[in-house]
């Protein structure tokens, strides 16, 4: 019997314009309520997100249902809030101590930094995207270093009139620039 890897889903809401945020504090309220619902559900039924410590710090507190693992330089000046895994792991190190706690998959939520340290280190399988009709004409990218990668579409579908949802799975081999 092979030993099946964690599933890695980095799920992310954009604007047309490619910004998932106008700058760093930028609280993410500007996605329909069903992009909203879709995001507690996935990430509830995963059981585990993982984001940086300013995505976290924008929320402001740990989202409940879930364990929110939220990357800092210095965990251990953080105290841990019940579903709170404060961390500075390499994230396969990390993985690898969430699939041994049997997680079979986990959310990856950004931010950018965040999203480009485990893209880098080839761990993002599958990448969900929420496309949201708003134009923001700069701010953070989905990636903060480029990035080259191909991807497969696996499904589109609108979550209202105006919103889509992509569904990509990423190629292995291509290339992180």
């Amino acid at each position: 019997m092979v030993d099946s890897p964690l599933k890695v889903i980095l799920m992310m809401a954009q604007s047309l314009d490619g910004v998932i945020a106008k700058h760093n504090t930028h609280f993410p309220d500007w996605t329909c309520a069903r992009d909203k619902k879709m995001f507690k559900y996935i990430t509830q039924k995963a059981g585990a997100l993982i984001m940086g410590s300013q995505t976290y710090r924008i929320i402001g507190r740990p989202l409940p249902g879930r364990l929110n693992v939220v990357y800092t330089r210095h965990p251990e000046k953080l105290a841990g809030a019940e579903n709170v895994l404060f961390t500075a792991k390499e994230p396969a190190d990390l993985l690898s101590e969430l699939k041994n706690k049997g997680y079979k998959e986990v959310i990856l939520t950004g931010g950018s930094q965040i999203n480009s340290l485990f893209i880098k280190a080839g761990l993002i399988d599958e990448i969900l995207l929420t496309v949201a009709p708003k134009l923001f004409g700069s701010g953070l990218c989905l990636f903060s270093k480029p990035v080259e990668k191909d991807l497969s579409l696996i499904s589109c579908q609108n979550l209202d009139a105006d919103t889509l949802l992509l569904k990509y799975r990423i190629l292995k081999g291509g290339k992180t620039v």
